[in-house]
């Protein structure tokens, strides 16, 4: 089977997409090891609604079976809702969270309007892998181990595997390299 990947990056990133933190150099890093991968920038980079990713990552970045979606931030929480309901290789989720921790942007991305499908999530994937660090200031840690509860808790006929790794010195995943990331995905294409 032949994957590709896409990374969907967190809000906030307008312009300059492969100068932004660690996703122009994870995606060169992908594609020499045999991964083509998508990074463009989001529309809607700011608020990041999940009425315009989701359609976008369908339909113009065609996630599908054969993708893995690699969501850092608000990119995490968009591939986990783009899980619930389409099938991909896999998810990588880097600082996801579960609420809008009371802020009004992220309640207005629409992504935490209802409970999470951490059952669909798992049963649409091959594999999901999820990136925490303890010191985020962004994403409270409890709200990244909700994340690990709902998922790893969702095994059952059919699910996907579900891989966990953290960290105590990464903040918020905004680092120029991730090497650990590309790791993880390299190993886990591999093995499918």
């Amino acid at each position: 089977m032949s994957l590709r990947a896409a990374i969907i990056p967190g809000n906030g990133c307008s312009s300059g997409i492969e100068r932004c933190m660690w996703y122009g150099w994870a995606r060169a890093q992908l594609e020499a090891a045999g991964i083509p991968t998508a990074l463009t920038v989001m529309p809607d980079p700011y608020t990041a609604r999940e009425s315009i990713w989701i359609p976008y990552m369908e339909r113009e970045l065609a996630c599908d079976a054969h993708t893995v979606v690699i969501g850092h931030s608000s990119g995490a929480e968009a591939a986990m809702r783009f899980a619930e309901t389409h099938t991909v290789a896999g998810i990588v989720l880097l600082a996801p969270c579960v609420t809008d921790m009371g802020d009004a942007n992220e309640r207005a991305s629409g992504y935490y309007s209802r409970p999470w499908q951490w059952a669909a999530i798992r049963q649409h994937t091959k594999f999901v892998i999820q990136f925490t660090s303890t010191d985020d200031p962004l994403v409270p840690y409890e709200e990244q181990q909700q994340v690990r509860s709902g998922l790893s808790a969702a095994d059952g006929p059919g699910a996907g595997t579900y891989e966990y790794h953290e960290f105590a010195d990464r903040g918020h995943f905004q680092n120029s390299r991730l090497q650990p990331l590309i790791t993880a995905v390299c190993e886990r294409v591999k093995s499918l």
